[in-house]
């Protein structure tokens, strides 16, 4: 197990066992390079504790029980985690400001406390199987502790990755494991497991909103961001640098990063060679505004295909994007320039409202009030201006598929709908033993809008639309497949300061309209980013990271390892998708001019090649 996760901790390992229970632990030393070894036992020897992450409000914690009496053996943030724990039990968790996976082991209690920060940053997996429990950050170690696990894809899985774009937790994409959802904590006790909620992402009820002007907000949100970002950069003992996107998020952390840092700041782009994609000319420009230390990283469709499947056997599900792939390479040129550590702008889109999903919701709730205006729909025209069949070019499809159920527009799916909706469509793919297997379980939107917080129906439209993006598209895929799981595949630590938990609370406390005033995304942040960051790129529209999808697997020369999970044969011998089917879909893909794909083959087309590695690569 140990062996499996190598490339999440190259610089030590350590392994804890008794008659009962065994943690092993492989560690990236970033805090008290000396002394932060793992598993780490507190000073009586009572309890013991495997730990992946990091705490950044350790050092306040740490006086706080020193002053209660309690002694430390190090300066880690790893034994500040275990005595807080003995302190306070698992009310410590809500003191954490962090992101972390944890295993605690009391063997006086037969106790073993695992648990899983707010957001999901850090994974942790679990299996119960021939009267044993394994836990891991990833599914790999536990296949690697016992060949009798069962090593098959799970239906309802692959039917929930095919709607939501992602696995939703506790569900995982293999069959008998799951994942410990974010903000829980799950104890095992001799007399049986609970598992509850410790914290969860929350908004005032509509109307009750934090108080103040737009500019006292746009104050409250620097500064917590500042805060935040020195927090990130402050907790550790080795170099850190940024991600620089070229975007408002990234450039604003770099922006209050060199604030803090000073000279010698380095910071890290991609820079991609098809044109459309490229956002080298902001990423330049930013660099040269902070005088960083700047290295580009040039990918192209090939690197994106050759690099595509170790990134899907670090991320461990399928995926209908290729975007990993490229932040895979990313990561492994930070590593290269020795640097274990990235600060990144991820969670500023989801916190803030700055999707076009959120204005096109808008503009739908908009229309619904006058469902036969001609003129409402026409404000569809200013989003996703980046695609190719965006809404100004393609007037009367965008009409129809945004058109569809503008009367279920109190509806809690009314935002995310469509893009489910598309999604589910590629089901057909599935073969229709899968498809069976998945519609015995229900329907995976049902089974999602089960599990919705109480008082999720007296927010403001805006917040719900802002919950159901978090606990789907940014803990299952943002947080993993495009960050930790490729970073960490290099050995690279990644620190989000939009998800600090002051940010993240004060950001769902403002009103709607701080964050999207009309149209305008990320209204507040604009107002917090004035002389950090040029205005060309605070006033630049929207352009979400992109990577090329199935372009990359499509050109010539072909990729062998495409042809191989493609082939007839080894799509009958997975079992999970219709071969007569994906022929058609390859055939449309091949034959298709350059920026003739849609949006639904693109995702379709990555979603089968992904899934078929991932099947090919089991045992992993």
């Amino acid at each position: 197990m140990t062996y499996s996760l190598q490339h999440r901790g190259p610089d030590d390992a350590g392994i804890y066992r008794d008659e009962r229970c065994g943690l092993a632990h492989t560690r990236l030393a970033i805090i008290d390079l000396e002394g932060g070894k793992q598993p780490l036992s507190d000073v009586d020897e009572e309890s013991h504790l495997a730990f992946n992450g990091e705490i950044f409000n350790y050092r306040e914690l740490r006086d706080e029980l020193i002053a209660l009496g309690y002694r430390f053996k190090t300066r880690s943030d790893t034994e500040v985690v275990i005595q807080a724990l003995r302190a306070w039990g698992e009310d410590a968790l809500r003191r954490f400001n962090g992101q972390f996976a944890i295993a605690l082991w009391t063997p006086r209690t037969q106790t073993l406390l695992l648990a899983r920060d707010r957001l999901g940053v850090r994974p942790l997996h679990i299996c119960a199987h021939a009267d044993r429990v394994y836990f891991a950050s990833e599914a790999k170690a536990i296949f690697a502790a016992d060949p009798t696990i069962p090593r098959e894809l799970d239906p309802v899985g692959l039917a929930e990755t095919f709607t939501f774009w992602t696995v939703l937790a506790p569900r995982t994409v293999f069959r008998g494991i799951e994942e410990l959802r974010p903000g829980h904590v799950r104890v095992y006790r001799p007399d049986g497991i609970t598992d509850r909620c410790y914290w969860d992402l929350s908004f005032p009820r509509y109307g009750e909103e934090r108080g103040g002007s737009i500019a006292e907000s746009a104050d409250a949100l620097r500064a917590a961001l500042s805060r935040a970002t020195a927090r990130r950069l402050e907790c550790a003992d080795v170099p850190v640098a940024c991600y620089l996107s070229g975007g408002l998020d990234s450039s604003i952390i770099a922006a209050l990063g060199r604030q803090i840092h000073g000279a010698g700041l380095r910071t890290f782009s991609l820079r991609f060679t098809d044109a459309d994609l490229d956002e080298s000319p902001f990423q330049r420009m930013m660099a040269r505004e902070l005088e960083t230390d700047h290295i580009e990283v040039e990918v192209s469709r090939a690197d994106v295909a050759d690099a595509f499947p170790t990134a899907i056997r670090h991320i461990e599900r399928p995926i209908l994007r290729t975007a990993p792939a490229p932040m895979l390479l990313l990561a492994r040129r930070v590593r290269e320039a020795g640097i274990k550590v990235v600060l990144t702008g991820e969670g500023a889109d989801e916190m803030l409202a700055g999707y076009d999903l959120f204005r096109e919701a808008r503009v739908r709730r908009f229309w619904a009030r006058e469902p036969s205006s001609s003129l409402r729909p026409r404000l569809l025209e200013r989003l996703y201006p980046y695609l190719t069949r965006s809404p100004a070019s393609a007037r009367a499809m965008a009409r129809e598929f945004f058109g569809r159920d503008l009367e279920l527009h109190d509806s809690p799916t009314f935002a995310h709908g469509p893009r489910w909706r598309a999604a589910a469509a590629l089901q057909r793919l599935l073969s229709p033993d899968v498809r069976r297997a998945a519609a015995n379980a229900g329907d995976p939107v049902d089974r999602m809008l089960a599990a919705l917080p109480a008082g999720f129906s007296s927010w403001d439209p805006l917040a719900r639309d802002q919950y159901l993006e978090v606990r789907t598209l940014l803990s299952g895929y943002l947080l993993s497949s495009q960050g930790d799981r490729v970073a960490m595949a290099n050995s690279v630590e990644g620190r989000y300061p939009f998800l600090d938990v002051d940010v993240v609370e004060l950001a769902c406390s403002l009103p709607p309209d701080h964050k999207l005033r009309v149209l305008d995304e990320k209204h507040v942040l604009k107002r917090a980013a004035a002389g950090l960051v040029p205005p060309s790129i605070i006033r630049r529209p929207k352009q979400p990271y992109r990577a090329p999808d199935a372009v990359a697997f499509c050109d010539e020369p072909l990729r062998g390892w495409v042809s191989e999970v493609l082939d007839e044969r080894a799509l009958r011998n997975t079992g999970l998708f219709d071969a007569a089917a994906v022929a058609r879909l390859w055939d449309k893909c091949r034959r298709r001019g350059e920026g003739a794909l849609s949006n639904t083959d693109n995702m379709a087309l990555t979603g089968v090649l992904s899934t078929q590695l991932l099947a090919r690569d089991l045992p992993i």
